[in-house]
């Protein structure tokens, strides 16, 4: 099992909240948190995906939920 931990940008707790619930609900992503103060994403990933391919992802479907965020992964 894989986890990383990625810098995020985003205005608001419940915008974290809207981030974290995206990212739970992206294929290749086993488990997700956000945290808000630390400006932290980190995500677990499902076994044998590629981290970068399933981070483009969850980054487009947080954009769908919150178009201000930003996750550094790159």
């Amino acid at each position: 099992m894989m986890k990383k931990s990625y810098k995020i940008d985003v205005d608001c707790a419940a915008c974290a909240q809207k981030m974290e619930d995206a990212a739970k609900a992206t294929e290749g992503v086993k488990d997700a948190t956000v945290n808000f103060m630390m400006l932290k994403m980190k995500v677990e990933f499902d076994e044998g995906v590629d981290p970068m391919t399933v981070m483009e992802k969850v980054e487009k479907n947080c954009k769908a939920v919150e178009e201000d965020c930003s996750i550094f992964y790159r």
